[in-house]
C-alpha cells in the first residue's frame, strides 16, 4: 500500500502500531514554473539519469529508450547537475550547464566541475532560465535566458544573483534537464493532520527524531532535504532507539 493515499498515518495507528517512522524521502523533482517546461525533450534529472543508469535505456534496442539529444541545456549546479551533464555529453550531445551563480559559488565538488569540464561540457554562469521554446511538433528548440550579476548575500551567505534588465539570449537545445533540487513528496504531510513542516516541506523533528506527533519519528531527506545516504542511515538508527525507548517507556 500507498501511505497517504491507500493508508493514512493516523490509520495504523488505528490498527495498532505505537510509532511510526517516516523515512519516504525527497524524491519530488523541482522545477521553475516557466513557460515551456512541458515541452517534449524536458526531463527532471531524477527521470534521466534513472532511465539511463538503472534502466540502461542509452542501449539500442531498449524497452525504454531515452533521447539522444544533439545539444542539451542542464538547470543547475549541484552534483546531480554534473552528472547529468556528464551522462549527456556521452550520450554524443553537445552541454550546457546553465547556473545563476559564478564558478566560486557552484555546489558541486571541485572534482566534478574539473571532470565535467575536461570532457568537453560548456558552463554559462551568471545565467538563469526563463522559458522554454518550441518547434510545431512539441519538442524543444531552444532555451532563453538571462545574465544575472551577483548583489549582496542572502541567508544562505552567497550572493544573490540580480538579473540585468534586457540581457536575455538564446540557447540551442533539443533537450533541457532541470537539476535544482529535490523536496520532500507532499502526500503524507497532506494526509496527516499535525504534522509540522518548514516552508520547504520537511518534516520538522526535535534532537530525538520525533515529529510534532507523539510516536511519530521521521528522518533522511524527508526532513533534511535532499542529502547523503549516511546522514539518512544517521537518522534511521537514532529513531530506531528513540522509538524503542518510547515504546518502553509506555509499558
Amino acid at each position: 500500500f500507498v501511505v497517504g493515499r491507500s493508508d493514512t498515518i493516523d490509520s495504523l495507528i488505528g490498527d495498532g502500531f505505537e510509532a511510526i517512522f517516516i523515512g519516504s524521502g525527497a524524491g519530488l523533482p523541482n522545477f521553475m514554473g516557466m513557460p515551456g517546461e512541458n515541452l517534449k525533450g524536458v526531463y527532471s534529472a531524477n527521470e534521466f539519469l534513472t532511465r539511463i543508469n538503472l534502466m540502461k535505456a542509452y542501449k539500442e534496442g531498449s524497452h525504454t529508450p531515452i533521447q539522444h539529444p544533439e545539444k542539451t541545456v542542464v538547470i543547475g549546479g549541484g552534483n546531480v547537475a554534473m552528472d547529468a551533464a556528464r551522462c549527456a555529453r556521452r550520450l554524443g550531445s553537445e552541454v550546457h550547464i546553465v547556473y545563476r551563480r559564478s564558478l566560486e559559488e557552484l555546489p558541486a565538488r571541485k572534482e566534478e566541475v574539473e571532470h565535467a569540464m575536461e570532457e568537453g561540457i560548456i558552463f554559462d554562469l551568471l545565467c538563469n532560465p526563463v522559458q522554454v521554446l518550441g518547434n510545431k511538433d512539441g519538442w524543444v528548440e531552444k532555451v532563453e535566458c538571462v545574465r544575472m550579476e551577483l548583489g549582496e548575500p542572502d541567508a544562505s551567505g552567497r550572493r544573490r544573483p540580480v538579473e540585468i534588465k534586457d540581457s536575455n539570449f538564446l540557447i540551442d537545445a533539443d533537450c533541457m534537464i532541470m537539476a535544482i533540487g529535490t523536496s520532500p513528496n507532499p502526500l503524507i504531510r497532506h494526509t496527516t493532520k499535525g504534522l509540522e513542516v518548514n516552508r520547504k516541506g520537511c518534516l520538522i523533528v526535535d534532537e530525538t527524531e520525533q515529529t510534532s506527533r507523539e510516536g511519530i519519528y521521521a528522518g533522511g531527506d524527508a526532513v533534511t532535504g535532499a542529502a547523503t545516504v549516511i546522514s539518512a542511515m544517521g537518522a534511521g538508527k537514532k529513531g530506531a532507539a528513540s522509538i524503542d525507548a518510547y515504546i518502553k517507556g509506555k509499558e
